[in-house]
Formats: structure tokens, C-alpha cells, sequence
């Protein structure tokens, strides 16, 4: 099976360079009658006036080289004809493709080593919310690509972005309203090399195929109301003082009824699964109103579904043969994307645009975890398992509106605006949004259960759910609502004064975001001497006949709810910048931006009826009342005031560009940038009370002593634009972060992982980015057709961890999720008939620390993952596009290893996390005019 498995992915992986040969051998067939390459205007106002290049890719990499010269920082730009061309699907992996960025858990971004809370991230400019449960944080791989048209990163702050500025900032950029009318739709097919065999599954909605729970796997309203009549607790005592005068027996019998109203048909099906569907619409046209106004309008939608099995093994780094999980996942995701834009144009100087996103991503996922730990090793036979049921709905809706005006001469004119004439050249650009997160998880369930296995696979051969146990299954309903609203508005003035041209650049932002997080737990099992143990199906098992049995025991009770919050929290910006060029050679770009700050963070329990539902507030109440004065201070302010933080602040930064010409290449820039930035406490970290992560079940403690973190960033960054289109770039950057918020683990009870919020001392990233495109015709005339672009980064980061930290192993070491290198490298073919293109892509990062050990145990290193995709297009008439995609062709698995050393003092790595990841092939026919 494996040496199958092996020639295999040979076979895949060798089959794009087939390809590639063929579509060579197409090219060259067409050389002859080829007449000359095209000219790509690419409308730069500095001297590169005309490039000759070929290709699809190539002719979308110098489309950025305008806006990149334009900036007074360091920004890289990434468009939707690379993201097309590399496979890329979601806005988090089409990042990955851009110097000095890496991806985490599939989703989260990180910059230059930084990510999650060093990251701030826009759509359009404005702030949009999070569904991440507990963090600001928004998992990037929730977009989908097909909305975007660009992506940019920037990665040194300024006075017009936000102070929360670490590693970089991210800007999604929308489709906007096309120039012409346009219709595409596009149909795709794949497969899933793990997938191609049955998938666990169970009887969920009618409306699954559409990402969307109907209510069956629901909180009953029955029990929602349960909970207030009987006052968060479903004892038979609880039951029996709402319901005076009913017996013991006859409140167990209404305990039942409240079970029964759980859901519970999950017995496990096996299913065929389907192939990977895919389908997407766009349309848009512009109309002519009335004197050159115009309308535009643009439509889409798009709807993505797949099934997917994943294998992982987990080993414990001390025990690595014994103590070991074997988990097996199924799941079925849906995609549901729905755009809607309106522009007006009155002229070349006025415009007003809206856009309204819509987002739906749900996973519903069956896993199937057989462990053996310290306790019952897999020597023994004996094991345990937990089989668990997730359903997540991820939905993020937007509307935004922006307007760009000019005083120019056209508006001046119709408007006989002649007393204001001084003003022309101003510009004045403004957006609002209005936006909202969701995150409904309906059902996330886990059953205990008990396995005897074989002692040397570990292959489970039986499996009983204990009569004993009243906590067997375990069920959770989790609710979040995060909106957000963005208003600003920028203005520029230009003034040109022999060889000065002056920009006055002003502008104010202001943003709002309220959260609500509610989660509510329940168990459910049995108690009865009637039998040792139970077995058989899932469903069966608490079928509606055996819940409400008497003899069977079975109960339900209500748990601790205490991980619901609310948070919210406000920013009030403006800022100013002077930029100045002279002579086209020297640029200087100085500016301030001043914040006010203000965050509230309220734990809370919904099942508390007896005092304040605010997590603590009663005992500060009762503190207060049992004190004779305030000479300890007043407990209940002091409660409000660790529960909120403000920062009121000026930040500056300052850019220098030189900018000649004939230096190496036709055009060349230096960059030279300083600035201030911070990164705040998390909306739950600023809390003294500790919570139970939703995902994760570890025990993060808040820390209302935290203190933001404060940067200072450095960058020095050299460009040179050739004239046949090729570029070059080299920077150099350091960054240093003094009191940076780290989470660290703290001590906890037996198994059970506990963490807690900290202040380090200091930290430090520097590093180096290189980043190229060529064409590899200059070479030799037969690699004409083909072209190469890549980026490489290689960096220094330490951390050092200071005296809050709870016995880390390590005192100092390198940052979480931060690599010492990281290289993306791309070939790319287009032949002289524009029929053919295709695109090999590599990624690859460093060893990067996952998790930080305590205590003397090793810290735990992501291994670096090799990523190689290949896209081939066949173009057969300028209106329809053939294309196939293959991802992760060398078949690499997402790997953690930690150090163990024996009794002797013999070190070895362990694989304490192996996840197969397999391999993906997608086919799709698109059609376009």
C-alpha cells in the first residue's frame, strides 16, 4: 500500500511537467507566425513608458509596479491574476505568496514573524469584525479570493493606518465596477486524495447542502426556557421548588423530558461522499444616466462544497509508544459568497461606490479520537474514546459605502465654483461600513466512551459508553455576534512650488465594535445497576425509548456558563502628514496620528439567577456591604476598572525615498522609513478572571496588570523596475517590542492545560527580504515563453521572557510561529498564442516554535512544510477558459515535534502531532465575455 501510495504521487507530481511539455511544444508550434510580442502600457507617470513582456502573470506583476512606486513605505501587492494563476483559494493563502508572510493553522497570517495580535487587517479600508470566538483576530481563510481583486501588505506603519500595528497591515481589496458590461460563470469539479473512500456522517438538516442548520441540531426552545423557569439547574430538587407538591419520581420524569429535547440521532453512517463542487456567477454593466453621470452596477455569487477525511496521530513526548491518539475526522464544508456594487460616476473627478459582501462558511465534522494514556497505556488493550459532532456556521455581512471627490477643473466648471479656484487639486475621499460577524455552533458534542484494542495497532475492537457515568455526553451551544461600525474620511492638498510638489494630507477614522459571546453547557448519561455498560450505536443508545426509560437512569444537568462575555470596544483617530518630493528625486513623508482608545471586557453567566449575572460583580457587591468604609477602596469601581482599559496616545512616523534613473535598471528607489506603532490587550485578556477557551478547553487566566506592547520599526528597502518589466527588491528591517503580550502556560491539575496573559520583558525581529521577477528569454531564446518570480526572507527574533512568566523552560527563545526563513518561488509559462499558460508554485517555511514548554519539558516546533502547487490553463477561445489545478503535490503532512530525552540521556525528536493533509485536484470551465 505505501510503495502504491508512492508511485502515486510520483505519478501526480509528474504529470503538471507533461503538461508544461505539451503546451511548450503548442508555443513553439506557433513561434513562426507569432509577429512580435505586445505592448503593455502600464500608465506610470515616471519614465518606463512602454515594457515588451508576455504573459498573463507577468502583465498583472507590473500592474502593481505603479501603486508600489507611488507609496511613501515599503508595501507589497499581490492581484487576482496571481492568485488565479497559483491555485490560491482563500485571501489567507494567496498571502502566503508575498515576501516575508507565512501562514498558520491554514489561516492566520503572520508578517515578517509577527501575527494574530501583531496583524491589523481592513476590506476596503474600513475595520471589519471578527467570528473568532474569544479574539479580534480574523482568520483570513473565511474570504474567498474570488471577491478580491487585490491584496496588499503593508509592512511599516504610518499616520493613515492604525496604531495596532505590528508586523504589517493587510487591506482587502474588493472587486469593483467594471468599465464595460461583463458576464462570467465558471463550473469546477475535484478530488481529495485522502477522500477517496466512505466518510462518517449522521442525519443532520434538511438545508446542510446550503450551509445551514434549520433548526434541527438547535438549543430547544423548551430548554432555553427550562433554564429560567428552573433557574439553571435541572436537579429533581430545583425541579420540584418551581413545580411544589410533585413527587421525587415525577421530577426525574420531567429531567427526561428535558433531555429528550437534546439532539441525539447521531448514529455514525458511512457515506460515499461526493465529488468537490463548485459554482460561480458574476455580471455587472455600467449605464449612461444623464450628462456623462454614470451607473454601474456589479452582481456575484458563488457556492463551493467538498468533503474531506483527515488521519492524525498525536504521541505524548515521554512516552511516544504508549501514550497516543488516533483521530480520524470527516467533514463536509459549504462556501456561500453573494457581492452586490453600485457606483455613480458624475465625472473623471466624483464618484460614490457601494459594496455589500456576504459570507457563509460552515464545517460539519465528525471525529472519532481512540486514545491510550499514562493510566491505560496501549500495551494494555485498553483505551478510551471520544466521538464528537461539530457543526459551525461562520457568516460575515457587509455594506460599505465611499466616495472620492476632486475641486478639479471639470467640477469647478459645472459647479461655477470660480471663487474657490484656489483650492483645485483638493481631493476628499470618505467610507462608512457597517458590518457583522456570526459564529453559530448549533452542536458540538463529545461522547466518553471505553475501547479495548489491539495492543500493538491500537485498532479499536469494542466500545462501551459507562452506566455510570452522568457526564458521557457532553454538549455545548455557542453563540457570537461581533459588529462593527467604521466611518473616516481623508483629504489632500497639493501645492507645487518650482521643483516642491507638497501634499497636506488630513484625515480622521473612528470605529465601534460590540461583542456577544454566549455559550451554554449540558451533560447527559446515565446512572442504573441495571447493566455495567452500554454499547451499540450512538444513536440507539439515546434513542427517545431508552432517554425516558426510568431503568435506564439517564439525566441531564446544567453546567457552568461562565465562558459567555461582552466586549466592545471604541477608537477615535485623526492624523496628519506632510509629504514633499523635490525634483522627482528626493521624497520626504512625515506624520502623526493621535488615538483614543477605549475597551470593556464583562464576563457573565446566563444561568445565574440568584445575583448579578456579570461574573464577579456579586461577590464585589457583597465585598462592599461587609466593609465598615472605603479605607481598602471601593470594590465595585475597582471591578469596573479592571474590567475596562484606555490609552490615549501620539504616534509618528517619517519615510525618505531617493528615486533615479540608470542606476542598474531604468528606474530605482531607496526607502528609508521609522515609525511608532502598539499592540493593546485582546478583548478578554484585560479580565482578572479566568475562562475556559471555547476550542481549545485550556484554562486561560486574564491579567489587568497587562500593558500594551510598544514598537519601534525600522525599514530600508531598495528597488530597481527594469524596462522589459523585470524587478528586483532588497530590504532590511529590525523591530523592537518592549512589555510584548504573550500568552503563557501556567500550572494546572493533572492533565488539564492552563495558560495565562503576560507581559515579556523584550523582543526583537530583524531580517532580510529579497524579491524578484525575471523572464528567463534573456537567458536563451528557447525559455522565452517562460518567466520566474519568488521571494526570500530569512530572520533573527528572540523573546525574552522576564520574571511574570510562570517557569518557562526556556528564558529566552524565539517568538511563536515566527520562521528563520521562509521562500516562495514560481515558474511560469505563457505561450506566444495566449492558448496556454501554467504556473508552478513552491512555498516553504522554517521550523517555527508552536508551543512553548514549562518546567524543564521541551518547547514544540511546527516542521517546515513543503508546498508545491501546479495550475495549467487552456484558453481555446478568448471566451472560455479550461483550467486544472493540483495542490500539495509532494504530498506533505503538518508535523510537531518536541525533544525527548530517555533515562541514558539520548535525545530524539518525536512526532507528537502528524496530520495528513493530502493531495487536491480540481478541473473548472469558465466562460466570459
Amino acid at each position: 500500500m505505501n510503495k502504491f501510495k508512492r508511485n502515486l504521487t510520483g505519478a501526480f507530481a509528474a504529470f503538471p511537467l507533461s503538461v508544461l511539455s505539451v503546451a511548450i511544444g503548442s508555443a513553439y508550434a506557433q513561434e513562426e507566425t507569432a509577429e512580435s510580442k505586445p505592448k503593455i502600457d502600464l500608465g506610470i507617470k515616471s519614465p518606463i513608458e512602454e515594457v515588451l513582456i508576455l504573459g498573463r502573470l507577468q502583465d498583472s506583476a507590473t500592474d502593481v509596479i505603479g501603486e508600489r512606486m507611488d507609496q511613501s513605505v515599503a508595501i507589497d501587492i499581490i492581484t487576482s491574476e496571481t492568485f488565479s494563476r497559483t491555485g490560491d483559494s482563500t485571501v489567507a493563502a494567496a498571502l502566503r505568496r508575498l515576501p516575508g508572510v507565512t501562514l498558520v493553522d491554514d489561516k492566520y497570517v503572520y508578517v515578517r514573524g509577527l501575527g494574530e495580535r501583531y496583524l491589523s487587517t481592513t476590506l476596503n479600508g474600513a475595520v471589519v469584525p471578527s467570528p473568532d470566538l474569544t479574539r479580534n483576530v480574523i482568520p483570513l481563510d473565511i474570504f474567498p479570493t474570488s471577491i478580491v481583486e487585490s491584496l496588499s501588505v503593508q509592512k511599516v506603519a504610518s499616520a493613515d493606518m492604525p496604531a495596532a500595528f505590528g508586523g504589517g497591515h493587510v487591506d482587502i481589496r474588493t472587486t469593483g465596477i467594471p468599465a464595460a458590461t461583463m458576464f462570467n460563470i465558471e463550473l469546477s469539479t475535484g478530488m481529495h486524495s485522502g477522500s477517496d473512500g466512505d466518510f462518517m456522517s449522521y442525519n443532520g438538516g434538511g438545508d446542510d447542502n446550503m450551509g445551514e442548520d434549520d433548526g434541527t441540531r438547535a438549543l430547544s426552545p423548551v430548554l432555553r426556557n427550562a433554564l429560567s423557569t428552573y433557574r439553571g439547574n435541572f436537579s429533581p430538587f430545583s425541579i420540584q421548588e418551581a413545580q411544589p407538591g410533585i413527587t421525587t419520581a415525577e421530577a426525574e420524569a420531567v429531567n427526561r423530558g428535558l433531555a429528550k429535547e437534546l439532539f441525539r440521532d447521531i448514529t455514525i453512517n458511512d457515506e460515499s461522499g461526493q465529488k468537490d463542487l463548485g459554482v460561480e456567477l458574476n455580471a455587472g454593466s455600467v449605464f449612461d444616466l444623464w450628462k456623462g453621470i454614470e451607473l454601474g452596477v456589479v452582481a456575484g455569487g458563488s457556492y463551493d462544497r467538498q468533503w474531506r477525511n483527515a488521519e492524525t496521530v498525536q504521541r505524548g513526548f515521554s512516552d511516544p509508544e504508549e501514550q497516543v491518539k488516533f483521530i480520524s475526522d470527516s467533514t463536509f464544508t459549504v462556501d456561500l459568497t453573494g457581492t452586490l456594487g453600485f457606483g455613480l460616476r458624475f465625472n473623471e473627478e466624483n464618484q460614490i461606490n457601494t459594496t455589500s459582501i456576504f459570507i457563509r462558511n460552515t464545517d460539519d465534522t465528525v471525529s472519532i479520537n481512540n486514545f491510550f494514556n499514562a493510566n491505560d497505556k496501549l500495551s494494555s488493550g485498553k483505551g478510551q474514546r471520544y466521538t464528537e459532532f461539530e457543526y459551525q456556521q461562520r457568516e460575515v455581512t457587509i455594506n460599505q459605502i465611499h466616495g472620492e471627490h476632486e475641486l478639479g477643473f471639470e467640477t469647478i466648471e459645472a459647479l461655477e465654483l470660480d471663487m474657490i479656484k484656489f483650492l483645485e487639486g483638493l481631493t476628499v475621499d470618505w467610507y462608512y461600513s457597517d458590518s457583522e460577524a456570526t459564529t453559530d455552533i448549533p452542536l458540538d458534542l463529545r461522547i466518553n466512551a471505553f475501547t479495548t484494542a489491539d495492543p500493538v495497532t491500537g485498532e479499536t475492537i469494542t466500545t462501551t459508553v459507562g452506566s455510570q457515568d452522568r457526564n458521557a455526553a457532553q454538549y455545548r451551544f455557542s453563540d457570537l455576534r461581533d459588529d462593527v461600525e467604521s466611518y473616516g474620511w481623508e483629504a489632500t492638498f497639493p501645492i507645487e512650488l518650482d521643483k516642491f510638489e507638497i501634499k497636506l494630507i488630513g484625515g480622521a477614522e473612528n470605529w465601534e465594535k460590540v461583542r456577544y459571546f454566549e455559550q451554554l453547557r449540558f451533560n447527559l448519561g446515565a446512572k442504573t445497576e441495571e447493566r455495567a455498560e452500554f454499547s451499540g450505536p450512538l444513536g440507539v443508545l439515546y434513542s427517545d425509548e431508552n432517554v425516558l426509560d426510568p431503568d435506564f437512569g439517564y439525566a441531564i444537568s446544567v453546567q457552568d456558563a461562565t465562558s459567555s462575555y461582552f466586549a466592545a470596544n471604541r477608537v477615535s483617530a485623526g492624523y496628519g502628514k506632510l509629504d514633499l518630493t523635490w525634483d522627482h528625486t528626493i521624497r520626504f513623508v512625515a506624520g502623526v496620528r493621535g488615538e483614543d482608545y477605549q475597551q470593556v471586557n464583562l464576563g457573565w453567566n446566563p444561568n445565574e439567577f440568584d445575583g448579578s449575572p456579570i461574573v464577579g460583580l456579586t461577590q464585589a457587591f457583597n465585598q462592599l456591604e461587609a466593609q465598615a468604609d472605603y479605607t481598602n477602596g471601593n470594590p465595585v469601581s475597582q471591578f469596573f476598572e479592571d474590567a475596562t482599559y484606555s490609552d490615549s496616545e501620539l504616534f509618528y512616523s517619517a519615510a525618505l525615498t531617493w528615486m533615479v534613473q540608470d542606476f542598474w535598471a531604468q528606474d530605482f528607489q531607496l526607502r528609508a522609513s521609522y515609525a511608532d506603532s502598539t499592540v493593546r490587550p485582546d478583548l478578554r485578556e484585560i479580565a482578572s478572571s479566568s475562562y475556559l477557551d471555547p476550542i481549545t478547553d485550556v484554562s486561560v487566566n486574564g491579567n489587568p496588570d497587562v500593558v500594551p506592547s510598544t514598537l519601534k520599526n525600522y525599514d530600508l528597502r531598495a528597488e530597481w523596475f527594469f524596462s522589459n518589466g523585470d524587478n528586483f527588491t532588497v530590504s532590511a528591517f529590525y523591530k523592537d517590542i518592549k512589555n510584548p503580550i504573550e500568552l503563557f502556560e501556567a500550572a494546572a491539575a493533572d492533565d488539564n492545560i492552563a495558560a495565562k496573559i503576560h507581559n515579556a520583558d523584550s523582543a526583537t525581529v530583524s531580517g532580510i527580504e529579497v524579491e524578484f521577477l525575471k523572464g528567463l528569454g534573456d537567458l536563451t531564446r528557447v525559455l522565452d515563453p517562460f518567466y520566474t518570480q519568488g521571494n526570500f526572507t530569512v530572520m533573527d527574533h528572540e523573546l525574552v521572557t522576564g520574571n511574570n512568566a510562570d517557569s518557562p523552560t526556556n528564558d529566552i527563545r524565539g517568538l511563536n510561529g515566527a520562521s528563520e526563513y521562509a521562500a516562495n518561488v514560481l515558474i511560469g509559462f505563457d505561450s506566444y498564442d495566449s492558448k496556454h499558460s501554467a504556473t508552478l508554485a513552491y512555498n516553504v517555511f522554517g521550523e517555527r516554535l508552536y508551543f512553548a514548554g514549562r518546567n524543564g519539558s521541551p518547547d514544540s516546533f511546527e516542521q517546515p512544510f513543503n508546498s508545491l502547487n501546479f495550475t495549467y490553463s487552456f484558453y481555446p477561445t478568448e471566451s472560455l477558459t479550461v483550467k486544472f489545478r493540483a495542490k500539495n503535490l509532494l504530498n506533505e503532512d503538518f508535523v510537531i515535534q518536541r525533544t525527548a530525552t530517555d533515562t541514558d540521556g539520548n535525545a530524539s525528536d518525536v512526532d507528537v502531532i502528524r496530520e495528513e493533509r493530502g493531495q487536491t485536484f480540481s478541473l473548472s470551465l469558465k466562460y466570459s465575455y
